[in-house]
């Protein structure tokens, strides 16, 4: 069976829901304000990453290929000494390639022998240790420092500094408005984490080292945690 409704009838029931409190927003009637706030934290890192390497230069490839598989083997070793576990130490680079001559009066490139990278990314979670292993490295052969890295291993708790920071800083400046707004801020309605993040840290530039230098001393200064919250509170007289 079909229910028709006459248009007046129609009329009639929209305007009792309308008329009916239970179905209009609750915060229709609120005054609100809503404010971001940025927390830092701050904390001496305690684990490093670096990237060492060892470009070797031979005749031939086996030539090449022999002199820098020794070179990374006595690093290797060393490493062990400076209690890195076999975890920490990843290779992140090899290759194995020609070198040319070219020519100016168009002929073709020839080839004068080759060369052989390899490169393993280091975290160290020792700092103390992190200038003897660079030092120790380079003394045993290796010739490329292509990146150093400083953060913390288990950053939670900076995190959570951040984050309470971050809600001091909105509370306050929701505080500093409705002040100057003649109200002051009555329950909080709603808060967003935007982001956590740590600013990008300060790397050593990609450089080849001398193996008769006599130190290398590390400075790895503090690492940075940022956050950002959006807070809304209600206005109450």
């Amino acid at each position: 069976m079909t229910v028709k409704f006459s248009p007046l009838l129609l009329a009639f029931t929209i305007m009792l829901a309308m008329l009916n409190p239970a179905n209009a927003a609750e915060t229709s009637d609120k005054r609100m304000i809503a404010v971001t706030g940025t927390g830092i934290a701050k904390a001496r890192p305690d684990t490093a990453n670096i990237s060492i390497g060892v470009v070797s230069d031979g005749a031939t490839a086996r030539v090449a290929l022999d002199q820098n598989s020794a070179a990374m083997s006595a690093v290797n070793a060393a490493l062990k000494t400076r209690q890195v576990e076999p975890k920490d130490i990843q290779t992140v680079d090899f290759s194995v390639r020609p070198k040319f001559k070219h020519f100016k009066d168009g002929k073709p490139p020839a080839i004068t022998g080759y060369r052989v990278v390899n490169s393993v990314r280091i975290t160290v979670r020792d700092l103390k240790n992190l200038g003897p292993i660079l030092d120790q490295a380079v003394s045993l052969g290796s010739n490329r420092i292509n990146g150093i890295t400083f953060s913390i291993a288990e950053p939670r708790t900076l995190e959570d500094k951040a984050r309470k920071a971050a809600m001091d800083d909105a509370r306050n400046k929701a505080q500093l408005y409705a002040h100057a707004g003649l109200t002051r801020l009555g329950k909080v309605l709603t808060i967003t984490e935007d982001s956590v993040i740590s600013p990008p840290s300060p790397r050593f530039a990609r450089a080849a080292l001398r193996s008769e230098a006599a130190s290398v001393p590390i400075a790895p200064g503090e690492t940075k945690l940022q956050a950002r919250v959006r807070v809304t509170w209600e206005l109450v007289d």
